[in-house]
């Protein structure tokens, strides 16, 4: 009877994970490539190379529509003049005919395994004199088909071409001991460690402690997602109903992108054993079972505009960040997640040294939790210690 008993658990489990893996989505990834901007008064232009890439090793896909609607952060609609789009394919093995990209027509096209394809995004747009200093960014949202031996699916990304900010007005000296910095609204063109080195001030000393949030890394890494892309499954929503209100876990698309990253055999049984210790009085128990990603996933509406529709997962290799940072920039540096409620975890940092001191200089989060761009804050040990 055990044994039969152990061999049905065994089944559902080897069962749920083969649905899980067939479950998955296209291979086909896009990222930024590189942008430039040209401005003349009210008028502004940028073009983005964009990449798209196939990872699978044999599956090919094809893209049947790909569509972009830029979106100005921090004006409103009644002072955009005009904002025009055009897109340009520059496929490998296309010919340079212009003629056929200026038709506006998104001809599909199949992308092979372990290939890429390039797309240009053109904007153009001109604004009211009295908006030029209001613009944070420009988001660039894009909706685009997907079709192979899935089916077909549309997928939805998002990415920041910056604005960046004059660094003279924002951010001058300060002789304060712990101090935010403010920065331009951060994305995947961003290079982390150049962002650090253009954004902290020139008096930095050695033992200085440069601090940078969990989730802005995260964005400058590419890790994020559009909620749209989230197929949340009857297992997360079941789960999900198990946690407050207020945590990223307690919505179905907050869990499902857990479970895509863990697996659902881990999170179901850190759920169930979670529950058991949570019945004698402990607590956090799934968190430490499910993976460190369980307790950095940001839900929609945890992060700034435009990252708000999106759901943020925790950074990558920020112990190696932190190593490099702190060599090239000489000064020390750490990687935090720091809330409203005094709670500050270091998830990494060169100098274990300054934890202590890292934790009660952001108890009160200078950093702030809203809309204030300061990723960022610089921390003066020697003299607040």
């Amino acid at each position: 009877m055990l044994l039969n008993s152990l061999l049905l658990i065994i089944i559902t489990f080897l069962f749920i994970e083969i649905n899980q893996y067939f479950n998955k989505n296209s291979p086909l990834i896009i990222k930024p490539k590189e942008f430039k901007k040209f401005i003349l008064d009210s008028k502004h232009k940028y073009i983005t190379l964009i990449e798209i890439k196939n990872i699978q090793e044999r599956m090919e896909v094809m893209i049947p529509s790909f569509n972009v609607n830029p979106q100005l952060i921090g004006i409103s609609k009644n002072e955009i003049i005009k904002i025009h789009t055009t897109i340009k394919t520059h496929h490998p093995e296309e010919e340079d005919d212009e003629a056929e990209k200026k038709n506006d027509y998104w001809s599909a096209y199949i992308l092979k395994a372990k290939k890429s394809t390039f797309v240009e995004i053109e904007i153009e747009y001109e604004i009211k004199d009295t908006a030029i200093d209001k613009i944070k960014c420009l988001w660039l949202d894009i909706e685009w088909g997907n079709y192979g031996p899935f089916g077909y699916f549309k997928k939805f990304n998002g990415f920041v071409l910056p604005n960046f900010l004059d660094i003279s007005k924002v951010n001058s000296n300060n002789s304060n001991l712990v101090y935010p910095i403010k920065t331009h609204i951060l994305g995947s063109l961003d290079d982390p460690i150049g962002i650090l080195k253009s954004y902290m001030p020139s008096t930095c000393l050695p033992t200085d402690i440069l601090t940078i949030g969990e989730s802005p890394l995260a964005i400058m890494q590419g890790r994020y997602i559009d909620y749209r892309n989230v197929n949340a499954n009857l297992i997360s929503k079941l789960i999900c109903k198990g946690f407050h209100p207020t945590s990223s876990l307690a919505t179905a698309s907050g869990m499902q992108t857990l479970i895509d990253i863990s697996g659902p055999t881990r999170i179901i049984i850190s759920w169930l054993i979670g529950g058991i210790f949570k019945v004698f009085g402990v607590r956090g128990m799934f968190y430490r079972l499910a993976g460190e990603q369980a307790r950095l996933i940001d839900d929609i509406t945890g992060t700034t505009p435009p990252y708000d529709k999106s759901i943020v997962l925790g950074p990558k290799e920020t112990q190696d960040f932190c190593i490099k940072a702190a060599k090239k920039l000489n000064v020390n540096v750490a990687v935090v997640d720091v809330n409203d409620l005094g709670r500050v975890k270091i998830l990494s940092t060169n100098n274990v040294n300054n934890s202590a001191i890292i934790k009660r200089a952001l108890t009160s989060n200078p950093a702030g939790n809203a809309n204030q761009q300061t990723p960022l804050v610089l921390i003066r040990p020697n003299e607040l210690s």
